[in-house]
């Protein structure tokens, strides 16, 4: 029995080639890796209106046959048909944007010159509507001399029409065979692609001219920085003065749940346990979910509007002065939500070294796992109160962390580049997205998921690990007048690791916490909550805010000292696992805990000394 057919879904990065995989395939696909190489590879089924089946394959993104990284190697060797493990393609569907026709076209024209029997799926025709562009489809089809389909992915419009013209060319396609050489002026492919486009294409380019003007500002080399500073800063502002009310009906339920398993359940262990362990332990953490979701507004917004590609472009001429090209900032940038898809991403960047060092600098971004532990210092050794007017102090603070923390891995890509990850930053074709108006349906779902990995993050692993802390903190039982915290065995172990950490001006409760922050970030709250809540009198005086009473025991230096270890200290074991599976060995995972714990040690007592030195110890 011949196996169904193999069509390669290929185009340009942002073309909506993925989006019109999904809805081609539904949930009839697969993931999995190509043979040999770290790049995902998406299948899936669809079948055609005959009832025939299709596999089809979605290859990444990329703007030639000429590969510049290990993604877009893929695409090549499966399109020519030299892939190891893979068949060749019986047809082609090429993904271009409507809206950025001349530059999609040329990939097409090069695509074109293989012989390959091929359907172009013209998508976002919609936005090219909107934006005053008027594409003749018979006219582009007649220039290119194969079916033109205009396709809506997000909204499924088009899909019959492209499965009725994927129909008509594997009808008549002739048995495919691997291509032994490629065209590669793409010079030539440019001046025909823009010829074409002309042709096809009439033009009323209001859209475009306020596109023009808004990058005029917002690319300026001396604007441009000032205004994503400034976006930074109501971004960090935001994440303080938006958070207050949502904080409290939270710190509400929390401090009624405790309440209640009080008054109604006899004092046993199992209370301890659920008040002390669950409740106040998880709970310390669950209420910095308003922070998290503000700061992924932002995000989401920038993202969406077309703005993230401009700070890309505006952050490439610093990069490329430590070493690195802009292809490292979109990794890093992901690394603002969680570094495991941060390191991962790094797979689009073509030079070993520059890839190496991108995986090593990236655990230097601060990710959404360090908010609450920043939140919590912040809030109770940082006055509320406005340095000018609409300029909370606690929202530049928290910035101060954040530029320290992209410093910092600007000075390290430095070093690194100019010694164990030796090399020079090469450059990188970025495709400026059209700006436009975010849909509140996308950003609402953006939120949606990142609450629900936030809450299942606290359900799972910062649940387990706050309950194994609350066991290990209460057993065995203190005689009367040994504090239970360290007589503990919690307690034993943390008092070994305060002789090392006291010189920079940890305590012990706070040597404690660092131990089960391996695991997570947002267990350092919660290790401290249950550590207090453990030395408690009382289940009532347990449940007091972890602001107050911190604000209570440490002197700024030492919260300072706290928050300077925070921003450089190696992040959780999942990062470490996702680092050592992408440089397939422990070596550099080791190179990069190594460095990270002594320059968080480092800055965490340099920031301690200098404190006390100017009398805030």
């Amino acid at each position: 029995m011949n196996p169904a057919p193999l069509v390669a879904l290929v185009g340009n990065p942002n073309a909506g080639k993925t989006a019109l995989f999904n809805a081609l395939t539904g949930a009839r696909q697969k993931v999995g890796n190509y043979p040999g190489v770290t790049v995902e590879r998406h299948s899936g089924r669809l079948a055609l209106d005959d009832g025939r089946p299709i596999e089809l394959v979605d290859l990444p993104g990329t703007y030639s046959l000429d590969p510049s990284s290990p993604d877009e190697a893929v695409t090549r060797d499966v399109v020519l048909g030299r892939q190891a493990g893979e068949r060749v393609p019986d047809a082609l569907i090429v993904v271009a944007d409507a809206t950025n026709l001349d530059n999609h076209l040329r990939f097409v024209l090069q695509l074109k010159s293989l012989g390959r029997p091929m359907v172009l799926a013209l998508n976002m025709i919609d936005m090219a509507t909107r934006d005053g562009l008027k594409i003749d489809l018979a006219a582009l089809s007649a220039e290119l001399g194969l079916p033109v389909v205009a396709t809506v992915a997000v909204r499924k419009r088009g899909l019959d029409e492209l499965r009725a013209a994927l129909a008509g060319i594997l009808a008549s396609a002739p048995r495919t065979a691997p291509v032994e050489s490629v065209d590669a002026d793409i010079r030539h492919f440019q001046r025909e692609a823009r010829r074409i486009s002309r042709a096809a294409t009439a033009e009323q380019p209001r859209m475009r001219a306020v596109t023009r003007g808004i990058d005029r500002v917002a690319l300026h080399p001396v604007v441009g920085p000032i205004l994503l500073l400034a976006i930074l800063f109501v971004m960090f502002q935001a994440v303080f003065s938006w958070s207050e009310a949502p904080i409290g009906w939270i710190e509400g339920l929390q401090g009624w749940l405790a309440d209640t398993a009080v008054a109604n359940l006899p004092d046993n262990f199992l209370r301890s346990l659920l008040v002390e362990g669950i409740i106040n332990g998880v709970g310390s953490v669950v209420v910095f979910l308003p922070q998290i979701l503000i700061l992924f507004v932002f995000i989401l917004l920038l993202e969406a509007s077309g703005y993230m590609v401009r700070a890309a472009f505006l952050m490439d001429r610093l990069m490329s002065g430590v070493g690195l090209s802009g292809r490292a900032f979109i990794p890093l940038l992901s690394s603002f939500a969680c570094a495991i898809p941060g390191i991962m991403a790094t797979r689009s960047i073509d030079d070993p070294k520059e890839r190496l060092t991108t995986i090593l600098i990236a655990p230097l971004m601060t990710c959404s796992a360090r908010l609450p532990v920043y939140a919590v210092i912040i809030g109770a050794f940082i006055p509320a109160r406005q340095v000018l007017p609409g300029v909370g102090l606690q929202g530049l603070v928290l910035l101060v962390l954040y530029l320290t923390g992209i410093l910092g891995a600007v000075i390290a890509a430095f070093v690194l580049r100019r010694t164990a990850t030796k090399g020079v930053g090469g450059g990188f074709l970025m495709e400026m997205p059209r700006y436009q108006l975010p849909s509140i349906r996308d950003i609402a779902i953006g939120l949606w998921q990142r609450a629900y990995v936030f809450l299942r993050r606290a359900g799972t692993i910062i649940l387990q690990v706050t309950v194994a802390l609350w066991l290990l903190t209460s057993y065995p039982v203190a005689p009367a007048g040994v504090k239970q915290s360290e007589y503990s065995i919690a307690g034993r172990i943390a008092s070994g690791l305060e002789v090392v950490l006291r010189p920079i001006g940890f305590n012990h409760e706070m040597s404690l916490a660092v131990i089960p922050a391996m695991a997570a970030r947002e267990v350092a709250v919660s290790a401290l909550q249950t550590v207090y809540a453990i030395d408690a009198a009382d289940e009532e005086q347990g449940a007091q805010e972890l602001g107050g009473r911190l604000a209570g025991r440490w002197s700024l230096a030492t919260a300072l000292a706290f928050l300077a270890w925070f921003v450089f200290a190696p992040q959780c074991l999942s990062t470490i696992a996702v680092a050592r599976r992408e440089t397939n060995g422990w070596k550099w995972p080791l190179v990069m805990i190594g460095y990270l714990f002594a320059l968080a040690y480092i800055a965490a007592g340099a920031t301690y000394w200098t404190a006390v030195a100017f009398g805030l110890g």
